[in-house]
């Protein structure tokens, strides 16, 4: 039996899709900047919306955002994320310096390695969530979020400033998306079709990894295994001017089953892997300990205690909060519960708020992450969810709502 979700109409959808990215944009009043794929995108039907001042594709003409989304975990996707920032961090002192503006344990990776790690200000709140990939000794590849794009920046030049003023070897360069741009394949056949375009063997590049490799004849190429999907698959660092090239490569069917794939179904994917969006999931007011991210602070750096907003973070683990970021199961038959809906232990009694929502393609049932506070946030813990003026039942439940497939090297 079909459930409200997939009665939704494609253009429903669509709809829906255009108005939630629209709104987590970054606000601008210039025209919004187009990658190296905009022509791509519109001669394939790609439906364009400014997101984060440049212009993406929400979704693709041949597909709803629903059969996208199941298309990616049955087959797999390519997305193009040209909107992301991209940083290479050169200098004897690199990991050092990149280490005293965030929380990761870059001394204690290998090369060729990588972590998910946040930018913290002095009250222990979250800046960004940014993927940083220890290349070699002195070289690390940053990858951050469009939308904080302008904030860390700033950050890293503080702290290349910083450390250059004390005589250390530390420089930093921020990839223009003109000259180089990102994508993300994922989904069970991400894997296998890019190994017919490249050479490095794949099977030994596990979650995390990073190399450097020529795709579809394309050379000096970034393979990194990861994600936003939940899904096994790549983020490729690809040459601008190639972009076209490589991604006609891999949308080759005498190779592979991949199709293009917008923002809408981006959003939930991630949502269904329980990953966190900055803006709505998690803001310069959050801290890793409320947002349920305590293993991105490293063992070794709550030890050293000297990141920004340390003391403040280290409180709350020895202490604890009065909020967290849990799941939300909703009941069948719900509305969807977006961003800012309130949560009630009964019909008088605000409890949190919710901060992304959708309705998942896979479970169909509507879904959603918010912050409640601590004594609730139990899974299975039954709470009320007020859309437009409306009481939905739903339950606390555990994050990933569907089960992941990275790709992990035996134990």
């Amino acid at each position: 039996m079909l459930s409200v979700l997939a009665r939704r109409s494609p253009r429903r959808q669509c709809y829906v899709a255009m108005q939630t990215i629209t709104r987590r944009a970054a606000s601008t009043e210039k025209e919004p900047s187009k990658t190296a794929l905009y022509e791509f995108h519109q001669n394939n039907g790609g439906k364009l919306v400014d997101f984060a001042g440049y212009w993406l594709p929400v979704q693709y003409g041949d597909q709803s955002i629903i059969k996208s989304h199941l298309y990616t975990r049955e087959y797999g996707s390519i997305f193009d994320v040209s909107h992301m920032q991209q940083t290479y961090l050169r200098g004897k002192d690199v990991v050092s310096c990149l280490e005293s503006v965030c929380t990761a344990d870059i001394k204690g990776l290998k090369n060729g390695t990588g972590t998910l790690t946040v930018f913290t200000n002095g009250k222990g709140g979250i800046l960004d969530d940014l993927i940083v990939n220890r290349v070699s000794d002195d070289t690390l590849y940053v990858v951050s979020n469009a939308s904080r794009k302008e904030t860390d920046m700033a950050v890293m030049l503080d702290a290349v400033a910083s450390f250059k003023a004390n005589g250390k070897d530390v420089s930093v360069s921020f990839l223009p998306s003109d000259e180089q741009s990102l994508l993300a394949i994922q989904g069970p056949s991400a894997v296998t079709t890019l190994q017919k375009l490249c050479t490095t063997d794949l099977s030994r590049l596990f979650f995390m990894n990073t190399i450097s490799d020529t795709i579809a004849g394309v050379e000096k190429c970034r393979i990194t295994r990861c994600g936003y999907t939940g899904e096994d698959g790549m983020e490729i660092s690809i040459p601008s001017n190639k972009a076209t090239e490589i991604v006609s490569a891999l949308l080759d069917s005498k190779i592979g089953k991949l199709k293009l794939a917008g923002l809408g179904a981006r959003d939930s994917l991630r949502l269904e892997a329980g990953l966190c969006l900055y803006g709505n999931d998690i803001d310069e007011t959050t801290t890793p300990v409320e947002a349920g991210l305590l293993w991105l602070v490293a063992k070794q750096r709550r030890a050293e205690n000297n990141f920004p907003g340390s003391d403040i973070i280290l409180n709350q683990i020895k202490n604890g909060v009065t909020r967290r970021r849990v799941g939300f199961v909703m009941s069948p038959g719900s509305a969807p519960a977006r961003q800012h809906v309130e949560i009630y232990d009964n019909e008088q009694h605000k409890i949190g708020e919710i901060t992304s929502g959708c309705p998942s393609p896979c479970l169909q049932l509507n879904i959603a992450i918010g912050y409640i506070r601590e004594v609730s946030k139990k899974v299975g813990t039954e709470v009320m969810l007020k859309v437009r003026d409306k009481f939905y039942h739903s339950q606390v439940a555990k994050m990933p709502f569907v089960q992941t497939h990275y790709y992990q090297p035996p134990k």
